[in-house]
């Protein structure tokens, strides 16, 4: 870098062949891009009406981003200029040529003639306008400059020009040297590649004031919608630190700098740009100055907010409450009500941690609406409903609290709580068993278009919400046996939230159980086993639990019952009732499996209370049918038939297809066993129900690729033909039981007493 100090108020600077001058509170220079800019503009002033209206509204279309955006090389901004006019291109090409290999005067004069589309009584542009703005700023720029200055920016446009000359007569060699197919492929890949703007922003020197405003812009409005499409985490530092090189008290960029920080987790620095930011805002004069002192307390109290927001998204509970505290009192003392509603919000979500209380949640949402924040508000309002939903409330006042949160968005266009709430929904719905209406809201979600569009030309699809809502459609899809389905949708998730995104856990999570349950129903273990080391790392509970079937499916029932109590204690100590549920569930089946049938009654009444308590249906629904299994192996299948019927039509509604298949089976062994008592005629009627119901269950079980339920059901269906003397169709099952009976291996364990 080259600096000039020639006077006391002039400090312009030469980087990489770009002049800077800020001069008395100039916030522009001129560079050989904004000399190429103003010659389009002098050059579309002069076509004048020879444009037609089509090419005209292009331009004007062309030219607010290539005003804002940084600099760009000449060929890809004559590429733009092209598909919007040719000739035009044709003739910034020409004028540029001409000044780059003319003298220093053809320069000047190009700068004297500029003046000239102000003046008349209709002038060209006006003053006013944003190119009548560009046109002053970079005339006032350029008059500023010293003689040596002027060199150097004449010196570089014709570096500049000649950097595309090169370029071309590069291109044009390998036009020479390749056949039209491959320069088909380059010219797409060129193509595809045009929105990657990294290596044109890099090399292009320090930006304007005007032009880092639009470019932070830009890039925190793709951090918030669209993470793919920013700079990638290095890419955007080190702009971010080329910025603060040239202008440290630049606030917005420490702040940028900050949410990029907290895309990689990194703790340390994102806490030093946060504190940065805040320390810029209060030196620089950027808070009100018509407020005195209320606008430095502002950004004190403000500053501490936000500290503890970020030591509470690290795990930092306790660094958080001393923070929270600190901006609570300062709130207190400047009567700040907004501040407060906020740090109140906090508090809730910091005590949460400790003991379950929605007074301070209820406190802040009627705060909230009294102060006219609805966005506040509605997001009280979701934490409440999560909150009632895990303590098991009613599912219709759930609803009818959100359909009120819904209200206030639609009322002040509020698009990302809409998708929240709509996320949230397809939660609710999956935690009490309802797939169909899951999948109702998801879709509804995947299909709405968002209210608020992005200024790069980008929807607000790449937030959290999304990524909820499309695990759990994929993970429906798996459900039901449409692997190939959820596959794609895993697929697309991981193109939207690439791994080192910020809601990537998410899909990861999923796609590793989604594997879990494909592998355990095929009957690899050892690759299932596998696979609980990385869903561990992103949920420990799921992990342990996941373990502990593992354990069980391998017949290491000590194990996975020391595993289950362990898992059943703590998921006790912090509510996880769901996870509850499921462990008595897998406990009941141990006893099973240790002959222990008394034992595991107690197990599956205390589930059953536990799922009815907190309004957990299909939970519900899957202990009644672990209770039948548990009487039919009592000796009391009459009984077992009986609640069936309670439990069979929420499974076959909306139940997973293993789930179909094993509720269909046990049906089947229920009225096998049933039929002991009846008459001939009445039990053949019995076991050719039975059989009825073993085909739909196959079905199910094929679906999903679950070979040992497959061997267990040909197996009871080839008893069952045998003793209905139907040799031809017992024969056929029997030669498919042996083909997956000599693909699996045999546990030893009895046919009665596995329930799944």
């Amino acid at each position: 870098m080259a600096s000039v100090h020639e006077s006391l108020y002039f400090n312009p600077m030469m980087t990489n062949g770009v002049v800077h001058a800020n001069v008395f509170g100039i916030k522009d220079w001129v560079t050989p891009y904004k000399m190429a800019l103003l010659v389009l503009l002098s050059e579309l002033g002069r076509a004048g009406a020879q444009l037609g209206l089509l090419e005209r509204r292009r331009l004007n279309r062309l030219l607010l981003p290539l005003l804002q955006g940084p600099d760009m090389p000449l060929s890809r901004l004559r590429k733009a200029i092209e598909e919007s006019c040719p000739h035009l291109a044709s003739s910034v090409h020409i004028r540029l040529k001409l000044m780059a290999e003319g003298e220093l005067k053809d320069m000047e004069q190009f700068f004297d003639d500029l003046s000239d589309s102000f003046t008349g009584t209709e002038p060209e542009v006006h003053k006013t306008s944003v190119v009548g703005l560009f046109l002053r700023h970079m005339i006032l720029a350029y008059n500023k400059l010293s003689f040596s200055q002027v060199y150097k920016l004449y010196t570089a446009l014709q570096q500049y020009f000649q950097n595309d000359e090169k370029k071309n007569g590069i291109d044009e060699t390998e036009m020479e040297l390749t056949n039209t197919e491959e320069l088909e492929g380059k010219m797409e890949k060129e193509e595809l590649d045009v929105p990657l703007r990294e290596e044109e922003i890099s090399c292009s020197g320090p930006l304007s004031q005007k032009q880092a405003e639009y470019f932070l812009s830009q890039q925190a409005s793709l951090l918030k919608n669209d993470e793919t499409k920013a700079l990638t985490p290095a890419s955007l530092q080190k702009e971010l630190n080329n910025l603060l090189k040239f202008n440290p008290d630049f606030a917005e960029a420490h702040y940028l700098s900050y949410l990029n920080s907290l895309r990689v987790q990194d703790v340390f620095s994102s806490t030093h740009s946060l504190l940065h930011y805040f320390d810029r805002l209060i030196l620089t004069g950027a808070e009100s100055k018509s407020n005195g002192d209320e606008g430095y307390g502002r950004s004190l109290r403000y500053a501490a907010l936000n500290l503890a927001a970020l030591h509470c998204r690290f795990g930092h509970y306790q660094q958080a409450e001393l923070a929270l505290q600190e901006a609570i009192r300062i709130a207190q003392e400047s009567n700040d009500h907004v501040c407060l509603q906020h740090c109140l919000s906090w508090l809730y979500i910091l005590e949460q941690k400790i003991f379950d209380s929605c007074v301070l949640l209820e406190h802040s949402v009627n705060k909230s609406l009294h102060f006219g924040l609805p966005y506040l508000a509605s997001l009280g309002i979701q934490s409440l409903v999560q909150q009632r939903a895990f303590a098991g409330k009613a599912a219709n006042k759930l609803m009818d609290a959100l359909k009120d949160s819904d209200l206030l968005h639609w009322k002040h266009s509020l698009s990302e709580l809409i998708d929240i709430s709509i996320a949230q929904k397809t939660a609710i719905w999956r935690l009490y068993g309802r797939s169909t209406m899951a999948l109702q809201q998801a879709q509804t979600l995947l299909s709405m278009n968002s209210l608020e569009a992005v200024n790069v030309g980008v929807q607000q699809n790449n937030t959290e919400s999304f990524a909820v809502v499309l695990c759990h459609l994929a993970e429906l899809h798996a459900e039901q046996g449409y692997f190939a389905a959820a596959s794609e949708i895993l697929k697309h998730l991981k193109e939207r939230f690439p791994p080192n995104s910020q809601h990537a856990q998410l899909w990861m999570l999923f796609d590793q159980k989604i594997q879990f349950e494909r592998a355990m129903n095929d009957g690899r273990y050892h690759i299932a086993d596998s696979l609980v080391a990385g869903i561990t790392a992103l949920n420990s509970i799921e992990g342990v639990y996941r373990k502990a079937i593992v354990l069980k499916a391998q017949n290491q029932m000590s194990e996975a019952h020391k595993l289950l109590q362990k898992l059943l204690i703590h998921c006790q100590k912090i509510k996880n009732t769901e996870m509850v549920i499921s462990v008595l569930l897998s406990i009941a089946e141990l006893y099973w499996r240790s002959s222990c049938h008394t034992i595991a009654l107690p197990v599956l009444l205390q589930a059953l209370a536990l799922s009815r308590e907190y309004s957990l249906q299909y939970l519900a629904s899957e202990t009644v049918l672990n209770l039948a299994f548990s009487q039919l192996i009592l000796g009391i299948p009459e009984q077992a038939l009986n609640i069936l019927h309670m439990a069979i039509e929420p499974v076959l509604a909306h139940g997973a297809v293993l789930d179909k298949g094993c509720a269909m089976f046990l049906v089947a062994k229920c009225q096998v066993a049933s039929a002991a008592s009846y008459t001939p005629q009445k039990k053949i009627e019995a076991l050719e129900s039975a059989i009825s119901n073993l085909n739909e269950a196959k079905t199910y079980f094929a679906k999903v690729d679950c070979k040992e339920q497959l061997r267990d059901v040909l197996y009871f269906q080839a008893r069952l033909f045998h003793t209905l003397g139907k040799t031809q169709e017992r024969n056929k099952c029997a030669m498919l039981f042996r083909q997956l009976h000599q693909e699996l291996p045999a546990h030893g364990v009895p046919l009665i007493n596995a329930f799944k």
